[in-house]
């Protein structure tokens, strides 16, 4: 049995994570003395990890409703 959350918990989940790990990179770059490029990397993992959860079908994200699923075309 997978573990699925639905999709607008998903969205709730993705909106606060974004915010959290952008928060943490300004805290974190303003404490110590980061260099553009490990900024960059940081911020590449923090979005490889939504990926992940995204691509395993763990969250399953409906962006508000701003995109159309292919149920409601049918």
């Amino acid at each position: 049995m997978k573990f699925h959350i639905n999709p607008l918990a998903s969205d709730i989940i993705i909106s606060i994570y974004a915010i959290a790990t952008l928060f943490i990179r300004f805290k974190y770059e303003n404490i110590a003395n980061v260099t553009p490029m490990l900024s960059i990397v940081m911020g590449i993992c923090f979005l490889v990890i939504i990926w992940v959860l995204i691509k395993l079908k763990i969250l399953n994200p409906n962006w508000f409703g701003l995109l159309n699923s292919k149920k409601a075309k049918s």
